[in-house]
C-alpha cells in the first residue's frame, strides 16, 4: 500500500451513468456536510480549473459529478443519495439539483456493493434522494449477484449497448416547492429583461421551467458551439423570473431552464441526422451556463410529464397533450421518457415518469488529497 507523509488517501468508485460520468464517495469518509465537504470534493476533482488537471473531473459538464452514499434516512428507502454538481471554474459545489443519469448508476452501485436484496435477474432499489426528498426507484437486472453490464439498449451519446435500468420518478412530485405546478398554473406569463415569456414551471425529479425556443432567440435545434452571449443571457433572465414565481432563490441551477421547439431536422454530435424526435429540446445550465452536450435523465420525465399536460408549453410544440412514450431530440440525438398523469380536482397527480438508462463501474480505488 503506498503511503506518503504529505497525501492521504480517500476510497472513490467511478461510475458511468447515461451519458454522464461520477465519483461516488461514503458520506462516512467525508467531514460533515458545509464548507470542509466541499473543500476535499473540489480537491477530489481538481476544481476550481477548467482542465482538472490535478484531481478526477473530466473538465466537463457531464462529468465533474459527485453522488454521496450514506445508509438510508428513512424507513422507505435502501440508501441516502446526494448529488453534487462540481463547478469547473468556481470553488462551488451545487447540491440544489439531481442528476436522473447519475441515478440510474446509483441503483448499480447498490447493487455492486451488497447494499440490497437481490433475486435471480433484477433488483429493485428505493434511493432516497436528499437534494429533493424524495424517493425515486431503479430496476436494476442482475447477473450472478451483480449489476448487469451487457445488454440491448442503446443511448445517444454513449458508445455501444447495455443493460437498461428503469428509473421511476413518479414519486418526487414537488420535491423543491412542494407541488408539482408550484405556480398552481400549467402555463404563466413572466415579465423578464427580455419582455413577456410563456413559460411552464414544473417541480419534478429536478424544478424546470420550460421555455420556448424563439422567446430567447434560438431554434431548439443548436449544438455547443451555436449558442452565445444573447441566447445564454436572454435565458437567465426567464431562470431568474421563474426561480421568482416558483418561489426559490435562483441563485443555485434551478429552476433548470430547458428551451423547447417543434421537432425539426438537424445533426447530432456524431454527425447523425436526427429526424424522429417528438420535440426539440436544449438544457442550459452550470457555471458558467452552457448548452447540455445530452439531456439530463430528471429533465427527460418533467418533459414527458409536461407534454402530458395539456396547455403546456411542451404540449405545444408537440402538437397537444401527449401521455405515454416522448422522443427528445437533444444534441447528441433522441432520448425518450414516459409518462402518465391524472387530473383530480383542479390538480394533477403522476401515475409514471419513467425512462431507462445504462450503467456501469469504470474504476475504483483512492485518491490522493493532501493532508
Amino acid at each position: 500500500m503506498f503511503d506518503h507523509p504529505q497525501l492521504r488517501r480517500l476510497p472513490f468508485v467511478l461510475m458511468r451513468g447515461g451519458t454522464s460520468k461520477a465519483v461516488f464517495l461514503r458520506g462516512a469518509d467525508l467531514p460533515e456536510p458545509g464548507d470542509a465537504r466541499d473543500r476535499v470534493v473540489l480537491e477530489v476533482f481538481g476544481s476550481p480549473d477548467p482542465r482538472q488537471i490535478d484531481g478526477l473531473g473530466g473538465a466537463d459538464l457531464l462529468t465533474s459529478k459527485l453522488a454521496i452514499i450514506d445508509p438510508p434516512g428513512r424507513a422507505d428507502a435502501d440508501l441516502d443519495y446526494t448529488f453534487g454538481q462540481v463547478s469547473i471554474t468556481e470553488p462551488v459545489v451545487d447540491y440544489d439539483i439531481n442528476c436522473g443519469n447519475i441515478s440510474a448508476a446509483v441503483g448499480a452501485y447498490a447493487v455492486d456493493e451488497g447494499m440490497v436484496p437481490v433475486g435471480d435477474d433484477v433488483a429493485t432499489v428505493r434511493i432516497h434522494n436528499t437534494n429533493t426528498g424524495r424517493i425515486l426507484v431503479a430496476t436494476v437486472p442482475v447477473v450472478e449477484g451483480r449489476a448487469a453490464v451487457a445488454g440491448d439498449l442503446a443511448i445517444d451519446g454513449v458508445p455501444g449497448t447495455g443493460a437498461p435500468i428503469a428509473l421511476d420518478f413518479s414519486d418526487t412530485a414537488g420535491g423543491t416547492t412542494g407541488a408539482l405546478l408550484p405556480t398552481g398554473s400549467v402555463r404563466d406569463v413572466l415579465e423578464t429583461d427580455v419582455g413577456r415569456v410563456e413559460v411552464t414551471i414544473l417541480d419534478l425529479a429536478n424544478l424546470s421551467v420550460f421555455i420556448p425556443a424563439a422567446a430567447v432567440g434560438m431554434r431548439g435545434t443548436e449544438g455547443p458551439g451555436e449558442v452565445g452571449a444573447p441566447q445564454l443571457e436572454a435565458v437567465a433572465a426567464v431562470k431568474a423570473a421563474a426561480a421568482k414565481a416558483a418561489g426559490v432563490t435562483g441563485d443555485g441551477l434551478i429552476p433548470v431552464p430547458v428551451v423547447v421547439a417543434p421537432p425539426a431536422p438537424y445533426r447530432s454530435l456524431d454527425g447523425k441526422a436526427v429526424r424522429e424526435a417528438d420535440l426539440c429540446a436544449r438544457v442550459i445550465g452550470g457555471r458558467p451556463p452552457t448548452l447540455h452536450k445530452a439531456y439530463p435523465g430528471t429533465v427527460s420525465v418533467t418533459t414527458a410529464v409536461a407534454a402530458a399536460l395539456a396547455g403546456s408549453v411542451v404540449a405545444e410544440v408537440v402538437g397537444g397533450a401527449r401521455p405515454g412514450v416522448v422522443r427528445i431530440g437533444h444534441p447528441s440525438g433522441i432520448m425518450e421518457a414516459s409518462a402518465r398523469v391524472r387530473g383530480r380536482g383542479g390538480s394533477w397527480d403522476v401515475e409514471e415518469a419513467v425512462y431507462a438508462r445504462t450503467a456501469r463501474r469504470i474504476a475504483d480505488g483512492v485518491v490522493y488529497l493532501r493532508r
